[in-house]
């Protein structure tokens, strides 16, 4: 069968910088006709002229495309860009982010087998941990994020994977990846990261060490907050055993989204260039606001891995939180007056996207299990857009005024 998006032949300069690569990469060979742009291949399955060329590409000996829910020409683009973008030896695709987290985890995973991440991990990726992979016999045990000598000695006692997300959703914790894929790799464990928050503009896990990188490309890769999708990339046979078992349970990626997706990673440069200067501004203001009791950010001086997040990223992002003197009844009475930000449960769009845990990152866990993975009920999460920063600072100013 026609196996996940590998490195191809040939292909564009490695030279070639991130913002020019964001435009060009993986798409090579895919522009018909004379055509500018990727097509939108609608076919679900794909026809041969005799039953040995079928067969070498049912077998993977040649390039090509079986039937959609494999592989599909369009996606093949996405993947690759992606691939190129994060120097990985092979990729693959998903319908939604939870996708992509999720049938990583249940193609590696078997019973038996342990894990070691950390506390506050996005929601539903925590979710996996605290209640379905337990159901599977599989070990969890979830570290203090900011405690890597505890992290340190329990992928010490042994594991199979170690997962990590930095910087973290909602509270932009940064993890040592180099760090800690050593101490996974001692024990011979897999290292997977989501690199979501960061993006491959800014981080590059498997540079550093992680055997697997993830996103979900709803987020940053998309920017414009239309489409959902999730992507993996990193060691070839590993991404080889995650695509296997996406083909045969099916949360493969529209073809439609994923011309989406490289319609709008052609500005992913631009856009997340525009985010990382805009979050620091805002995240250096917004610590100067009596209102304000504490601020989430890498770039801050102030966060505790600041000097990590200055080692390993190139960028710090355009996400950052913040909590409220008054907690959540703050939090209520701040959000409505925000005129330059859609209260809404995403990130990484061209427009500001602000709400709180309780119904963004971790709306699947009570507010006592969200106050065990440290995580505050007065806490906004604030995922700037591409706006002047002179204008979001005016908004929060203005909406302050009621906290």
């Amino acid at each position: 069968m026609a196996e996940y998006t590998q490195a191809q032949k040939g292909g564009r300069s490695p030279d070639l910088s991130l913002a020019t690569l964001a435009v060009w990469a993986g798409e090579d060979g895919s522009l018909v006709q004379g055509a500018t742009q990727v097509p939108v291949v609608y076919s679900a399955a794909y026809g041969y002229p005799d039953v040995d060329a079928w067969l070498d590409v049912a077998l993977g000996r040649e390039p090509g495309h079986i039937y959609s829910r494999n592989t599909n020409p369009t996606v093949h683009v996405f993947e690759e860009k992606v691939r190129i973008l994060e120097e990985a030896e092979a990729a693959t695709s998903f319908a939604t982010g939870m996708a992509a987290v999720s049938n990583t985890l249940f193609a590696l995973l078997s019973p038996g087998d342990r894990v070691v991440s950390v506390k506050d991990t996005y929601g539903g990726t925590n979710q996996l941990f605290t209640s379905f992979l337990p159901r599977l016999n599989v070990e969890v045990e979830l570290c203090d994020t900011s405690d890597h000598e505890q992290i340190e000695a329990v992928i010490a006692k042994g594991c199979s994977l170690v997962y990590l997300e930095t910087p973290t959703n909602p509270t932009l914790k940064v993890m040592d990846i180099a760090r800690l894929a050593g101490a996974a790799h001692d024990v011979g464990a897999t290292v997977v990261a989501d690199n979501t928050f960061a993006t491959p503009i800014n981080q590059n896990p498997l540079a550093l060490g992680a055997d697997l990188v993830l996103h979900s490309a709803t987020k940053f890769l998309s920017g414009h907050a239309d489409v959902l999708g999730g992507v993996l990339c990193g060691d070839r046979e590993l991404v080889k055993r995650v695509f296997h078992y996406r083909e045969i349970t099916g949360a493969s990626l529209d073809p439609m989204a994923a011309y989406l997706l490289i319609r709008s990673m052609k500005t992913l440069h631009l856009r997340v260039h525009q985010q990382n200067e805009s979050a620091l501004r805002i995240a250096r203001w917004l610590e100067a606001q009596p209102a304000v009791t504490t601020v989430n950010y890498p770039g801050l001086e102030s966060h505790l891995h600041h000097d990590v997040a200055a080692r390993q990223m190139r960028g710090y992002g355009g996400v950052l939180s913040f909590g409220l003197e008054g907690g959540f009844a703050a939090v209520k009475r701040v959000l409505p007056r925000l005129r330059l930000a859609h209260r809404a449960a995403n990130l990484g769009a061209v427009e500001t996207i602000a709400g709180p845990p309780a119904t963004t990152s971790h709306v699947e866990c009570t507010a006592e299990e969200r106050a065990a993975l440290g995580i505050p009920e007065g806490l906004i999460r604030y995922s700037v857009g591409i706006e002047d920063a002179d204008d979001l600072i005016a908004d929060l100013a203005q909406a302050f005024t009621v906290a």
